[in-house]
């Protein structure tokens, strides 16, 4: 018979050839000059239920975007497509269910067609399948969808096709807070540790889709050379009747003020928080669990003062100097 360790050696090779011409096949896939790097397998949690980040060119991802990657540089946009752009955190919920209600012409009932993450295909979604690239290519035409990458990272054919973009940035303070309890509560995204851990790894942009400096600066640069609406968080809370109306005004929807009220009742934290189809309460456990921490929390301007330590907040001020110098960009820390 053939001794044990003969066994062990061809299950190690076999192993070791299987992954090689797996990775092979990923980075050959890609285009010319994208860095990709996969997830540290001892990154994981001790549970070894909640996965770590890759990178493309630097920036963490999830995994399987990064796995992903060259299906999702490939995709065509269209002319006609609005393409919704968040950093994490920073209302893109709420600024789709604006979208969807101006497009149904204020018809609550036809928004209630599918929950808040089935209507707008999630660009560079991976989980569950099949991939977001994939929903997107079989929607019909005019096309919603959504995006959490930065700029430079996305698909090279939405500055070619001439589509819209609908950016909305957030406060930093509270977008920071906001994505500390929503990690806690994702099972897709690492374990964001204590708050004060969690504090250094989103300064460092160690978290996924990167650095919120970054991010916002780079889109922001590029809000006068396409067809871009850059709207803020704190204005939407502030006067959602006016930004509601610069939203119609983009994309090109003449709404009489009855259907305008109708939008703005329907798109308050309370209402959206009660709604199935926008609160992700239809989401398994497994993937949102929603008994750490609800999807929708609180929706306010300033919840980083129940947070941030007085040594936190200037250091973090310097940060944000040092960070944003020379731009011309303003935000709202409180109303």
């Amino acid at each position: 018979s053939i001794p044990v360790f003969v066994y062990i050696l061809y299950l190690y090779v076999y192993l070791y050839l299987d992954f090689s011409f797996l990775l092979l096949n990923l980075l050959y896939s890609l285009p010319i000059g994208t860095a990709v790097s996969s997830p540290d397998p001892m990154a994981l949690t001790t549970a070894g239920t909640q996965p770590s980040l890759g990178k493309v060119a630097g920036i963490p991802l999830p995994a399987t975007t990064v796995d992903n990657w060259h299906q999702i540089q490939g995709f065509e946009a269209q002319s006609d497509d609005l393409l919704i752009c968040t950093y994490p955190k920073s209302g893109t919920t709420w600024i789709q269910e604006i979208v969807d209600l101006i497009e149904q012409s204020g018809d609550v009932d036809k928004c209630q067609r599918a929950a808040i993450q089935h209507r707008h295909p999630f660009l560079e979604c991976g989980r569950p399948s099949p991939p977001g690239v994939e929903k997107a290519r079989a929607m019909p035409r005019p096309r919603v969808l959504r995006t959490h990458l930065p700029a430079q990272l996305l698909p090279p054919s939405f500055w070619e096709s001439n589509c819209k973009f609908l950016y909305v940035a957030r406060n930093v303070k509270d977008c920071l807070v906001s994505y500390y309890h929503f990690q806690r509560m994702n099972r897709t995204l690492p374990d964001p540790g204590t708050w004060d851990q969690y504090f250094e790894t989103f300064i460092s942009g160690k978290v996924a889709w990167g650095s919120w400096f970054e991010h916002v600066r780079g889109w922001w640069e590029l809000r006068n050379n396409v067809r871009m609406l850059f709207l803020f968080y704190e204005d939407i809370k502030r006067d959602p009747k006016q930004e509601i109306q610069k939203v119609m005004k983009f994309m090109e929807k003449n709404l009489d003020g009855a259907v305008l009220d109708t939008i703005v009742q329907e798109t308050t934290f309370e209402k959206m928080k009660a709604n199935p189809m926008t609160n992700r309460s239809t989401a398994p456990k497994t993937i949102l669990d929603q008994s750490i921490s609800p999807f929708m929390r609180k929706g306010i301007v300033g919840d980083w003062k129940n947070h941030f330590t007085v040594a936190q907040n200037e250091r973090f001020d310097e940060i944000y100097r040092q960070k944003m110098e020379g731009t011309s960009i303003n935000f709202c820390t409180e109303l």
